[in-house]
């Protein structure tokens, strides 16, 4: 039916939604999309209803006629395939700057709209990635959406691993490359389509902190057969290949596919008809086998998979299928260590009659690690003691020449110390604990400055396994605590900041130097958690175990018209470190530019607080919050500012522009608060 064109602009995103028998899910699924917070004015909401004979396409017209932005398609000659053929007829009707395929029995958080497009337009961005859930504990993808990611591609982020069409495209991107779902495809139908968009976008945004995709409740779909699994397969590897060119980056692509796709369809084999999968199936997975597995790419799979692929291109047809019906007996084999390597026992390895490579059983780089962190502390004046475990998962390690080490390096550069690990435990073996002495590390001199990452490696009969360190530690583990300035030698002093990395929570050491005659340091800045509008600062007196007797601390903030408040520190009673606490109601400061300070205030100077004295910053914190509250019945907000290398904290104070606010609510512009 033709297409009733609306006066005004063109909507920033068409939502489209196929449909096929989809009650009750579909008014929820459309309602959700109606009431997002960009607004239906800036929204087409297009539901292709594909011969439904449950009452869906009357739902659809009760509710289009309340709502002029949703539009009503029923396609005259139902594909009765998968959701691709309605979703190429909503392309066709779309005038979006965006495009959203939004599934009949899932739904849209209110702002997920609002939230991608902004992240689209602020990075300009062809995909975009809203954060999925899954009602009851579904698998949806979680490596991705650790953190929100503002420019990224397929091949630096794990965007790859969620090849699902529910995204936010341009559709620019998808006209340019004529991009369309394949019509009969009833199974993985939206993945070739969302491969083309991710490998040519010009980049790929997360959401990450806000659930935008709720999918639908498991209504326990039959596991695709063969034939299905086939006819999905085709497109995609095809598709991979078609845009992306010979090297490792296709690899890595392939690498995904071979492993997703092709080795779980091999290992379903024996549920199939023999004399049909032998004379249909494997000779076309053999030809992409061939054609798609690179010499560079095999070794990059696991054993299983390598054996499994090893045959299949060798066209062993009766072996592959013995291998995979004896799966699960032969993945309790045990292990041959030889010569610095480990094989896998597979009853094919070093068989005459099978011929299998060597490598195809070779598990040395992957045998797993099992390693936790159960403490990092301070153990005398410079020494950081780390205590754990880590152990080769099926080898035991029981010679001296076995000891593992902690390995340090610094980023950006090659530096690389190994410090020896003592076990702890006669009973187990695994546990350890390492001194880190910040001043003697480096082969008797104090450790250079910069960002140092832990690894372990790890030893057991000669195989040594190297693996970052820190991500499995226990909950209640407070690494921040840990921060501290230590002596690094005669006269000299470092600032060393224990923290977990960013998305992956690895432990690595900040060693920086100390703020030249700061009279203390920071360890935490936050907000608190009753009065939004009051700043906690805690630290500890420099150098450390310096006693607060006869200290006068103040927490200080300093306009930029020179205007001063200083506020009183609170020192913890008997700490052995000049522990201390502050807060700031920054709830009472005047607007405009505030720099956040601790200075030390000379005993019969406490009342003069504008007198200059010697100062330490308060580090901006790197998640900080903005904070709101209301003052003589107007809102006001505090905001850090960070970004331009700031070595001290600023708040911006100012009273909220209401119209601002709810220009925000809509979606017209990004807050800033002003």
């Amino acid at each position: 039916m033709p297409r009733n064109h609306r006066p005004g602009p063109p909507p920033r995103v068409s939502v489209i939604v196929p449909t096929r028998d989809a009650m009750p899910g579909i008014t929820r699924a459309v309602t959700s999309a109606m009431e997002q917070t960009l607004g239906l004015s800036r929204l087409d909401i297009i539901a292709v209803d594909d011969g439904s004979a449950d009452g869906t396409a009357e739902e659809l017209d009760r509710l289009a006629a309340d709502c002029p932005s949703l539009h009503v398609v029923r396609d005259p000659r139902p594909c009765r395939g998968g959701a691709g053929g309605p979703r190429n007829t909503g392309l066709a009707r779309a005038t979006g700057d965006f495009v959203f395929f939004l599934d009949a029995d899932a739904r849209l958080a209110p702002d997920a709209l609002r939230r991608m497009v902004a992240m689209a337009d602020q990075n300009g961005t062809d995909v975009v990635l809203g954060k999925m859930v899954s009602p009851d504990g579904r698998g949806v993808p979680k490596a991705v959406f650790r953190h929100n990611q503002l420019r990224t591609d397929v091949h630096s982020s794990h965007a790859y691993a969620s090849l699902e069409p529910c995204k936010l495209f341009r559709r620019s991107l998808i006209e340019r490359l004529r991009l369309r779902f394949p019509a009969h495809v009833r199974h993985g139908e939206g993945k070739p389509f969302t491969a083309a968009a991710y490998l040519n976008a010009s980049g790929i945004s997360v959401v990450a902190d806000y659930d935008c995709y709720h999918l639908g409740p498991n209504r326990g779909r039959a596991a695709p057969g063969l034939a299905e699994r086939v006819e999905a397969m085709r497109p995609l590897f095809e598709t991979a290949a078609r845009h992306t060119r010979t090297g490792a980056r296709r690899d890595a692509v392939m690498r995904h596919h071979i492993r997703r796709e092709l080795c779980p369809a091999l290992r379903a084999l024996p549920r199939e008809d023999e004399s049909e999968v032998r004379e249909r199936f494997l000779p076309e997975l053999r030809r992409w086998a061939l054609a798609h597995c690179s010499d560079a790419l095999f070794p990059t799979l696991t054993a299983p998979e390598r054996l499994m692929v090893h045959l299949l291109r060798t066209g062993r047809f009766e072996d592959l299928l013995s291998v995979v019906r004896n799966t699960k007996r032969d993945a309790r084999c045990g292990h041959l260590v030889e010569k610095g390597s480990v094989y896998w026992l597979h009853p094919f390895f070093r068989d005459p009659d099978a011929e299998v490579p060597d490598a195809c059983f070779d598990v040395t780089d992957r045998l797993p690690v099992r390693h936790h962190l159960a403490g990092a502390g301070w153990h005398g004046r410079s020494t950081l003691r780390v205590r754990g475990r880590a152990a080769i998962d099926g080898l035991a390690a029981d010679r001296e020449e076995d000891r593992a080490e902690l390995v340090l390096r610094r980023r950006e550069a090659r530096d690389e110390v190994r410090i020896p690990v003592d076990a702890t435990a006669e009973d187990d073996p695994a546990r350890f604990e390492a001194d880190v002495d910040i001043a003697t590390a480096d082969g008797g001199t104090a450790l250079r400055p910069g960002v140092w990452d832990v690894f372990l490696d790890v030893r057991a009969q000669g195989i040594s396994r190297t693996v970052r360190f820190g991500n499995r530690h226990d909950d209640l583990l407070d690494i921040g605590t840990a921060r501290r300035v230590v002596a690094a030698g005669p006269g000299l002093r470092a600032r060393v900041t224990p923290y977990f990395t960013s998305p992956y929570r690895n432990l690595s050491l900040d060693i920086g130097p100390a703020p030249r005659g700061a009279p203390c340091e920071v360890t935490e800045a936050v907000w608190h958690p009753s009065d939004k509008g009051t700043l906690v600062v805690a630290g500890r007196l420099l150098p450390p175990g310096t006693p607060a007797r006869g200290r006068v601390l103040r927490l200080r903030a300093e306009h930029t018209d020179g205007r001063v408040h200083d506020h009183p520190v609170r020192f913890a009673a008997g700490h052995p470190a000049g522990a201390f606490t502050a807060r700031l109601p920054v709830r009472d400061l005047g607007r405009g530019r505030w720099t956040v300070t601790l200075a030390v205030v000379a005993p019969g100077d406490a009342r003069s607080p504008g007198r200059a004295a010697p100062a330490a910053p308060v580090p901006p914190p790197a998640r900080l919050p903005g904070a709101r509250w209301v003052r003589r019945g107007r809102p006001y907000y505090a905001k850090p500012l960070t970004g331009r290398g700031e070595v001290t904290l600023e708040l911006r104070v100012a009273p909220v522009r209401l119209l601002a606010a709810v220009r925000n609510r809509l979606g017209l512009r990004g807050f800033d608060g002003s």
